[in-house]
């Protein structure tokens, strides 16, 4: 019960691939040509590659350094970014097929973010911008150095555990950004209930929900790794190389803040 459509095919039915294919048959010393070639690239295949991806990751990353210098010095572009980023972001995430200028202009919009955020917490906190720039490129090296060595994976029941867990954590950030800003400050801080110290201790609360969410931050750029090791290794086409590129960079923005966040909750 073949299929009768590779069986009308000279390259499936036995009677020579190659040879068959270009209606002649093929000198020794042209067979050893052909197959002596070297093996197309992934370039030439216009299939993801490792290499290509990391330019891209890269090249999103540069151009989020220089809209993080223009934010430096204008920290109001800091909510332009915020906004920005966030309708980018959530239009980046949620289409099928990768836009290039899309993810560019979202690695812009984070840009002004980041860059501003981290002008104003270094004006009230001095020192936090480097504290959070090593800690967070410190958590990304070991996260890659573990996942290249396999003894971190990402698996169906840590995912849904870490979906679980996300959504948990995105509500409580909702929750209290609306207390601040409509003025509920319960616990007398910068950080609305984060500023509180947990009952019996003088550890804030912050400190205890930013460790959980660098762990959760950790294992989502272990699930990044993980699109694109699957990505090389199913032959994805090239363009989702950017789609890679803007999943690390969401991650390493929000680990970033994250880290940010503690330092700055620990100085108070």
């Amino acid at each position: 019960m073949s299929n009768p459509a590779f069986n009308n095919s000279p390259v499936f039915n036995g009677r020579g691939g190659v040879a068959a294919a270009s209606g002649k048959g093929l000198s020794a010393t042209e067979l050893d040509e052909l197959y002596s070639r070297p093996s197309a690239t992934p370039e030439q295949t216009d299939r993801m590659s490792y290499e290509d991806t990391i330019v891209k990751t890269v090249g999103l990353f540069g151009v989020l350094l220089v809209t993080a210098a223009v934010g430096w010095f204008i920290p109001a572009l800091a909510i332009v970014g915020a906004i920005g980023g966030l309708i980018l972001g959530f239009v980046n995430a949620f289409k099928k097929q990768p836009s290039v200028p899309l993810i560019v202009a979202y690695a812009a919009f984070e840009g002004l973010f980041v860059g501003g955020i981290s002008s104003i917490f270094e004006a009230v906190w001095p020192g936090v911008v480097v504290q959070a720039t090593i800690a967070t490129v410190v958590t990304i090296a070991v996260v890659l150095a573990l996942f290249a060595s396999g003894k971190v994976r990402a698996s169906a029941k840590a995912t849904k555990v870490f979906l679980v867990a996300i959504i948990a954590y995105a509500l409580f950030s909702l929750v209290n950004f609306g207390m601040m800003i409509f003025g509920a400050d319960i616990a007398g801080g910068p950080f609305g209930l984060r500023s509180a110290d947990i009952p019996g201790t003088d550890i804030p609360f912050g400190i205890v929900i930013g460790a959980l969410a660098v762990l959760l931050a950790a294992y989502s750029l272990v699930l990044d790794f993980d699109f694109v090791k699957r990505g090389v290794e199913s032959g994805a086409p090239r363009k989702f190389g950017w789609q890679a590129g803007f999943g690390i960079m969401v991650t390493v923005v929000w680990l970033y803040v994250e880290f940010l966040r503690i330092f700055a909750i620990a100085r108070d």
